[in-house]
């Protein structure tokens, strides 16, 4: 008895154990694969120059050319420009790749670099975005409160496309963060869960506000956002397919993880209290000394007028207090973008970049 008891038990159907789990993935679909391969083969086209960002890193505010820092500040002004015309995560890569790639090959003076990164997103803009949303070249040049001219606006994007390779399907690490995503999700089985599309995009514009990011292959840069946020989040069944990615892609373990440490290194700096966020800023207008005195002269304030009731004449006369009719508006110095960006990340890193 006690034989057959355990020659039955053998024979049992194996437990949802986290080894079964991982072992019943599927392999990755094979059109996918060939897309995935095919991008590797072409990421190295829209690769900025590594000795121009050797340069860069180099560079101090005192030199006549583009630092590092100078060039991080002007990233982040596109993720502004970014969120206040409301354009994609797509346009927003897109030009920073541009700017990256033109910055690497070119002398560029520092005056020159609104310029440069103004027309990075117009042409971003127009390769992505639809017709009707795209802003007219004078509007963005208002908003981002430069001092070139819509001509020289045309100048530098002529320039820009002639040394540059401007190809709509650009391979960007946002080409392989979506890939990879339809990969998992391909993979998993409906109970599992998966990190947000959404967060990843925003931790991938936050990377690109570094320059040390753009020194990364996209294919890999990306691979690390993904195996970061399953290791911060505890999915590890999913860690099963990231190393399917790796070998499938030939990424080795070393190289992944040196950029998922400085993935985490950005992310911890990005969700610190200290930081402030790209699309949070407030939009500062600079006017003249005149404008300025004329502002004040006619400054006056709009008195508060209670809102009407839709009770009766006996109910609003016992009424001893109004509601604000101002309370529900927004102040128009407010945020440009999305109040929203900063809760992509996890509340256990509220720690970020300055």
């Amino acid at each position: 008895m006690k034989r057959t008891k355990l020659h039955c038990f053998l024979r049992l159907p194996p437990t949802t154990s986290l080894w079964t789990r991982m072992r019943d993935f599927q392999g990755i679909d094979t059109s996918l694969l060939k897309e995935l391969k095919s991008c590797c083969a072409k990421e190295t086209n829209f690769l900025p120059r590594e000795s121009g960002l050797k340069l860069m890193e180099s560079l101090t505010e005192d030199h006549n050319g583009v630092s590092a820092k100078s060039r991080d500040t002007r990233v982040e002004d596109l993720w502004s420009l970014t969120s206040f015309f409301g354009y994609s995560t797509q346009t927003f890569v897109q030009s920073v790749s541009l700017l990256d790639r033109f910055l690497t090959i070119m002398k560029v003076q520092p005056k020159h670099l609104p310029c440069i990164g103004v027309c990075c997103l117009h042409i971003a803009a127009k390769m992505v975005e639809e017709e009707d949303n795209i802003s007219p070249t004078h509007e963005l040049i208002r908003i981002s409160q430069s001092k070139f001219t819509v001509s020289d606006l045309g100048r530098m994007e002529k320039i820009i496309s002639e040394k540059l390779s401007v190809e709509p399907k650009a391979v960007t690490a946002l080409t392989f963060l979506h890939l990879y995503y339809r990969a998992f999700m391909s993979m998993i089985s409906p109970r599992e869960e998966m990190p947000s599309i959404v967060r990843l995009e925003a931790q991938l514009k936050a990377c690109l506000c570094r320059l040390v990011f753009s020194k990364a292959k996209p294919s890999v840069l990306a691979l690390a956002l993904i195996a970061h946020e399953i290791e911060t989040l505890k999915f590890m069944t999913l860690s099963k397919i990231v190393q399917q990615l790796q070998r499938n892609l030939k990424i080795s373990d070393s190289l992944l993880l040196h950029w998922k440490e400085l993935v985490a290194s950005c992310m911890a700096a990005y969700c610190s209290s200290e930081c402030v966020k790209p699309d949070h800023r407030k939009l500062v207008w600079i006017v003249s000394r005149r404008t300025a005195q004329n502002l004040q002269a006619n400054y006056f304030r709009v008195p508060i007028l209670p809102t009407i009731p839709e009770g009766s004449w006996d109910e609003i006369e016992s009424e001893d207090s109004y509601e604000d009719m101002s309370s529900g508006e927004e102040s128009p110095c407010g945020s440009p973008g999305s109040d929203g960006e900063g809760s992509f990340f996890l509340t256990s890193f509220l720690k970020c970049r300055k």
